[in-house]
């Protein structure tokens, strides 16, 4: 198969879709494999790091998306990409198609192929390609926050961690996931009070048994998340509906019950954010005050450190890049129902309910485009 791995062009997005080391599993398997000239520099890899594995470079961006028959990406494509996309072109990415509905059209009229890492998913109901950036952003939400909490950044002015003699910060996280609990073990890590939210008492049961002594589990719900905004200083928004956009747990009016300068981090964002008043923001210019409570809102969190989340992503992706290169993507995901849970968009229909309601289109079930078996 053709692949092609273009430089991503979404505002501050440093990561590269693969690593030289995945190019490299790939060109060892017979695939011809397509490097945009300096798409690897943002996380540290030159050209000649892709040359050396048998990548060959492309100028443009144009030249990658003409010659592929696979686009590898990192983020969704943005309005200059749209243009490029091919009919029956493969696209792996994310995608988080339920938070932006001119990204759906636009790959709606493309009549590519639209397989979106944040679904693909295991029968253990894991999400195995949204895992290590919501690691990453889990994690880096509570390293950003504690920067926000700065007087210089409009934050309260408060030490995480506190000092001997004066009380740590009280961190409030929603959302008991892989976001979630990276956040819970940083923010308890440098010493602050935690609590952590969810709607899954078995969930809860289990953070409670591993997580360290400064971390309280809290069941959700609207009466709790009221009261504890109340008195907690960063909060942690990391709830996921796989697929689906996020459900709004803190709403405008809430903002009027919080302590000024009270930092508010949105890792739900990319499904369009678990607060009422987020939008989304770039790393250029990551927050914005609304009634005196600071909100982070960047969409690319990860592409910060672009270095760890490439590593990161192309661990998790290059297995089901081979699977997709090596037997193409019908036959790929018909013997992988993780995979098959990926397809969001297939030559211009929806296949991936939770899109078709965000927007009122048609839903065309997966399996009108698989063959299946008499029985």
């Amino acid at each position: 198969m053709i692949i092609g791995i273009p430089k991503e062009i979404k505002n501050n997005e440093n990561r590269v879709g693969m690593t030289p080391s995945g190019v490299f599993e790939l060109t060892k398997n017979g695939h011809q494999v397509y490097v945009q000239s300096t798409a690897g520099l943002g996380s540290g890899y030159a050209d000649h790091d892709y040359q050396k594995v048998g990548a060959e470079l492309l100028p443009t961006i144009e030249d990658v998306y003409q010659k592929a028959e696979m686009i590898v990406k990192v983020k969704e494509p943005i309005e200059a990409e749209y243009q490029l996309i091919k009919k029956d072109q493969l696209v792996f990415t994310y995608f988080h198609f339920a938070s932006s509905e001119i990204l759906t059209h636009a790959m709606i009229q493309s009549e590519a192929v639209c397989l979106a890492y944040e679904t693909v998913q295991t029968n253990d109901r894991k999400l195995p390609l949204l895992i290590p950036m919501s690691e990453v952003a889990g994690r880096m939400s509570i390293q950003e926050g504690a920067k926000y909490l700065e007087k210089p950044m409009e934050g309260m002015g408060i030490l995480l961690g506190g000092v001997p003699g004066v009380p740590p910060a009280n961190v409030l996280v929603l959302g008991g996931g892989v976001v979630g609990t990276e956040a819970a073990k940083m923010a308890a890590g440098m010493g602050a009070n935690v609590t952590i939210m969810d709607i899954n008492l078995e969930r809860l049961r289990y953070l409670d048994d591993v997580m360290p002594a400064n971390v309280n589990t809290i069941m959700a719900n609207e009466l709790n998340i009221r009261e504890h905004i109340q008195n907690h200083h960063l909060i942690i928004g990391g709830v996921l509906i796989p697929g689906a956009k996020a459900p709004k747990l803190i709403t405008k009016d809430m903002l009027s019950s919080m302590q000024k300068g009270t930092v508010l981090v949105d890792v739900a964002v990319d499904q369009g954010g678990c607060f009422e008043t987020t939008h989304p923001t770039t790393h250029a210019q990551p927050t914005y005050l609304i009634d005196d409570i600071l909100h982070y809102t960047v969409a690319n969190m990860p592409g910060a450190v672009p270095y760890t989340s490439t590593i990161a992503l192309t661990n998790a992706t290059l297995p089901y890049v081979l699977q997709l290169a090596n037997n193409g993507w019908q036959k790929a995901c018909d013997e992988n129902e993780a995979l098959k849970l990926g397809l969001n968009i297939i030559q211009g229909h929806v296949v991936n309910q939770p899109v078709a309601e965000a927007f009122g289109l048609p839903f065309v079930p997966l399996n009108e485009f698989f063959e299946t078996e008499e029985v």
